[in-house]
């Protein structure tokens, strides 16, 4: 692939030309595009005369990849974009619109994040199970923060102190409604609810809030125009968020009852998107991602550490299979859900939370999307407009004029061949050039 690299001066126009370009819906005519500041200015339009060209013969060019659902950090969002992923969205942590300001101020080269802040969970709920316990910072952090700058690593110390810190207990209608309150004035995005009873998780028995403050929390954070997104693992836990009024569904049912389809018609009739997260789902039943670990792609980005994540798993419902997620998936599909991809990755590579890595995962859950029988096209979309719609983010995840220069160029053809989106050559954020290696 011919290229000429651009000096990354915003005034600079970049054009792509002679490429393949998937714009977040489907492959389109046009055989080139523009790019100038932090903008797409045009897509098939006129190059300018003294645009800087690069030329992306046999490749593809795509919008920027959006993960549905991590928990993250500095180094994180530094992983994911060397992945092409280009946004992340937080489901439990401290990147709220406060948090950003304060952690990310100067730090560049970094995925963009949204936060839903602070989960509403019961006093000892999910995740705590999931926690190192003590005050002490676990040996495994601190060895990533041996590597890290000062600047990263006074933010990983701060995010893990927000993650250890005192929760603010959530045991009444009262206390519901203070917690949206604090989540909505730090500046959270959308908001979190867990329901979680812990079978799934290896830790049953875990205690969970009552239907009538879930409820208030959800009707509370509605008032705000804040999407309300709940972690549920199995089909009651699910049904019962349905009923609560959520927006979304966090994760995928593990398991597959008699009554799944009337399960999935209310879904679908409440127009609930649902991130399936189905690299945890194999990790949940005991598989490793191995196979992607060992990709020279994945192997050659990513530290030691986070490859012997992805060589082990969490392994707590080895009883379950990976065929019912599957069906459920295509059944949720078929039935007009949205499907948007999601990883529920770790902000730091945590022994216990195997399987999964930032920007790395979101490609095997398109892999394991197309497993299940989407289409490549339609693993794409899940990863790149429709997560964006969901989420009100109608700067990106299209390539079309006036959107946000998040975009990707891949070699091969990954609109028939899912696993050529790991062959990334060049990524930009915002019309910046990045360095993914």
């Amino acid at each position: 692939m011919k290229k000429i690299i651009q000096n990354n001066a915003l005034e600079q126009s970049i054009a792509i030309i002679n490429v393949r370009i998937f714009d977040g819906d489907q492959l389109i005519t046009p055989r080139h595009i523009v790019i100038k500041g932090e903008s797409i200015i045009s897509v098939g339009g006129d190059i300018p005369s003294d645009a800087t060209i690069i030329d992306g013969e046999n490749a593809t060019l795509m919008p920027g990849l959006i993960d549905a659902h991590v928990h993250t950090s500095i180094g994180g969002l530094k992983d994911a974009l060397k992945f092409g992923v280009t946004t992340e969205l937080e489901m439990n942590g401290d990147f709220t619109r406060r948090g950003r300001e304060i952690q990310l101020k100067n730090v560049n080269d970094i995925a963009d994040v949204r936060s839903a802040g602070t989960a509403i969970t019961a006093p000892g709920g999910h995740p705590d199970e999931l926690l190192p316990g003590g005050d002490e910072i676990p040996e495994f952090i601190l060895k990533e923060l041996e590597k890290l700058s000062e600047e990263d690593r006074e933010a990983m110390l701060a995010a893990y102190a927000h993650d250890h810190e005192e929760i603010p207990q959530v045991t009444t209608l009262n206390e519901a409604i203070r917690h949206v309150h604090t989540q909505v004035e730090n500046g959270a995005d959308y908001i979190k609810i867990m329901i979680e009873e812990g079978t799934v998780m290896g830790a049953p028995g875990l205690p969970v809030l009552s239907d009538e403050i879930l409820s208030t929390a959800v009707k509370e954070a509605h008032k705000f125009d804040k999407l309300v997104i709940a972690h549920v693992l199995t089909a009651h836990s699910s049904q019962e968020a349905i009923n609560l009024g959520v927006d979304g569904l966090g994760h995928l049912f593990i398991d597959r009852p008699e009554n799944t389809s009337e399960l999935v018609k209310s879904i679908a009739d409440a127009n609930a998107f649902v991130t399936p997260c189905l690299v945890l789902n194999s990790s949940i039943i005991g598989n490793p991602a191995s196979e992607l670990a060992n990709d020279p792609r994945v192997h050659s980005k990513l530290s030691p550490e986070w490859i012997d994540i992805l060589n082990s798993s969490f392994n707590t419902f080895p009883q379950g299979n990976m065929e019912n997620s599957f069906k459920n998936v295509m059944d949720l599909h078929h039935a007009g859900v949205d499907i948007l991809v999601g990883t529920d990755v770790a902000p730091v590579p945590v022994p216990n939370l195997g399987g999964l890595a930032h920007g790395a995962s979101v490609h095997h859950e398109m892999q394991l999307l197309v497993k299940a029988g989407f289409s490549p096209v339609e693993a794409l979309q899940s990863a790149t407009a429709k997560p964006a719609r969901c989420f009100g983010l109608h700067d990106r995840g299209r390539i079309t004029e006036g959107a946000r220069a998040d975009i990707i160029l891949v070699d091969g053809d990954p609109t028939t061949n899912i696993s050529d989106t790991l062959s990334i050559k060049l990524v930009w954020v915002k019309g910046i050039q990045q360095l993914c290696e």
